[in-house]
């Protein structure tokens, strides 16, 4: 049978959910049950003694209990987690996404000449598109480089560019359905952000790339990781499918970026 993967190359462009991350102001809890535990959870289930168990040689299954936020990890943010409404209309969730949305061409943006708090504007997305002699199609899934991945087991990892409100709206309406970031935030870092509206006292400078998805419709994948592996600026397919979570705000994904074999 013929590999449905054989003309791609597969890039992983995701991070682990990890238990207690540093990368994670709130920490994922993963308790790890081994093969020893899971012969007595075998014995509670089936009356099954341990001995009984030749073939395993008397253990049973692993598995694992995590318990984590559905904004742990690489995760796609669903228009929900923005507010209850977008475009005047009931936000969708994360299991109302459609699937077109999160597999789709890829385009990467390099900004890893940003400093920590800078704002990606739209002058900065259009030079970057320009410097790739690209023009953005409808239903692009545009990946921002910043290079944070690369502190992702560090404190810096938080010290980042991105986004704010009218450069989103701009991605949105040129038929973007799907914003990515290699960082923790599509947003300019919550530091930055803090600082902004202390010494200005305007609520506006506050989660703004996000609380545009409430005007106009739009998902995005946080936490990215090696965008600086896919070897083209575009021409590549992305792969961002989220955990089916009924009624959730996102879901973890396995991103991966899917590079015609040649390129």
């Amino acid at each position: 049978m013929p590999s449905a993967t054989a003309p791609y190359d597969l890039i992983d462009l995701s991070v682990p959910l990890q238990h207690g991350a540093v990368s994670e102001p709130l920490k994922p809890k993963i308790r790890y049950i081994d093969h020893k535990k899971g012969a007595w959870q075998m014995r509670f289930l089936f009356g099954v003694k341990a001995k009984q168990l030749l073939r395993s040689r008397g253990l049973g299954w692993a598995m694992e209990k995590v318990s984590a936020i559905t904004h742990t990890g690489t995760h796609v943010d669903a228009p929900y987690h923005y507010g209850p409404e977008s475009e005047g209309r009931p936000a969708r969730r994360i299991d109302e996404v459609p699937l077109e949305w999160c597999l789709a061409p890829g385009v990467r943006l390099d900004f890893r000449h940003l400093n920590d708090g800078d704002e990606i504007t739209i002058e900065e997305l259009q030079a970057a598109l320009e410097k790739i002699d690209y023009r953005i199609q409808p239903g692009d899934i545009v990946l921002l480089q910043t290079g944070a991945d690369a502190r992702l087991a560090s404190k810096d990892y938080f010290q980042q560019p991105g986004l704010g409100r009218d450069g989103t709206l701009w991605l949105v309406e040129q038929g973007v359905r799907v914003i990515g970031i290699d960082a923790y935030t599509i947003d300019r870092p919550f530091h930055s952000m803090k600082k902004d509206f202390r010494a200005s006292g305007d609520a506006e400078v506050l989660w703004p790339a996000h609380f545009a998805g409430i005007e106009k419709e739009y998902c995005q994948i946080e936490k990215l990781a090696h965008l600086d592996r896919i070897p083209v600026d575009h021409g590549f397919l992305v792969s961002c499918l989220p955990v089916k979570i009924e009624g959730a705000s996102a879901g973890w994904c396995r991103a991966i970026a899917m590079v015609p074999k040649g390129e």
